[in-house]
């Protein structure tokens, strides 16, 4: 699989600023991971998990010295051999290893191996999954400023958060555009992947209102269409939920764009290292932050019939 190829993913680390004072280092300090968690909570709360997701701690003893971060989507074989090449203490991903439950975790199976290569490598995995979708600064939160979306709020608030945090996230354009110029826009802004973007509706539609959900989103027609949105931008529209969703549109309304579910959440992670960096500086803590550039993106390539 091809590394992410974008410039955010080069620079999405942190480190101690240009310029800084060289006193500074002897007065921060290396956390340990129970810190870390500490400052994970205050960023993306367990209590906005929804109710079947697995988050927190997979991997590691809270007592261990953290000296080093990685962020990624997913806890694959590849990232985690990423973050162990590059000596990572701790390997942060969106998506859960272990989300449904095993009986064994031999490594004669691939997430067996994935818990025997961290255990034995010293590498702990932190989840943070629609705790870190519904809060402020989420994944969607992220997407919606990238795509240039004002006076945002969440589709579906959540019910042990405050009013801005929530699943999805609707806002309106500064100006009007057409459903091909925004479905270019979009295009983009994401890393690059097989799957590209698919779009449903005119591209010569205006659009203002754009509702967007980073990862699957096809459980949410019902808040979009309550949100009034001329577009829903998601990922893994499967045939029949989008089949139904256009049957049912309004004046063609909400128009569909469909993206890479890696490809949606990747835009967080920079946003989020950059997030937790802060956090621990603020604390007094000496941490290297990076973004993995693995492309865990499941697809390789995509044949297409020729024509606009």
């Amino acid at each position: 699989m091809e590394p992410v190829n974008t410039d955010v993913a080069e620079d999405a680390r942190t480190a101690d600023p240009a310029g800084a004072d060289p006193t500074d280092a002897e007065s921060s300090a290396v956390p340990t991971l129970g810190e870390i968690l500490l400052a994970v909570e205050e960023l993306w709360p367990e209590s906005l998990a929804e109710d079947w997701d697995e988050v927190g701690l997979v991997a590691g003893h809270p007592s261990s010295e953290v000296s080093k971060v990685m962020f990624a989507v997913d806890p694959t074989l590849d990232v985690i051999e990423e973050a162990i090449e590059w000596g990572a203490d701790l390997l942060i991903t969106h998506h859960p290893l272990l989300l449904k439950g095993v009986t064994s975790v031999a490594a004669t199976t691939a997430k067996g191996k994935a818990v025997h290569r961290l255990i034995e490598s010293g590498t702990g995995l932190l989840t943070v999954h629609t705790n870190g979708d519904s809060a402020v600064g989420g994944v969607s939160d992220v997407l919606a400023d990238a795509l240039g979306l004002q006076d945002v709020v969440p589709l579906t608030p959540a019910p042990n958060g405050l009013p801005e945090e929530g699943i999805g996230r609707v806002g309106d354009l500064e100006d009007v555009m057409t459903l091909g110029d925004f479905a270019a826009r979009v295009f983009g802004i994401l890393p690059s992947v097989a799957g590209g973007v698919r779009v449903s509706g005119d591209k010569d539609a205006l659009i203002r209102r754009v509702a967007v959900c980073g990862g699957a989103g096809d459980s949410l027609f019902n808040e979009v269409r309550a949100s009034n949105a001329d577009l829903f931008v998601t990922a893994d529209l499967r045939h029949h939920p989008a089949s139904e969703a256009r049957e049912n549109a309004v004046n063609d309304r909400p128009y569909l764009i469909d993206v890479s579910h890696f490809a949606s959440e990747w835009l967080w992670l920079p946003a989020a290292a950059e997030a937790l960096g802060n956090v621990l500086s603020d604390q007094g803590h000496d941490v290297d932050i990076r973004v993995s550039t693995t492309n865990s993106d499941p697809w390789d390539f995509i044949l297409t019939p020729g024509g606009d």
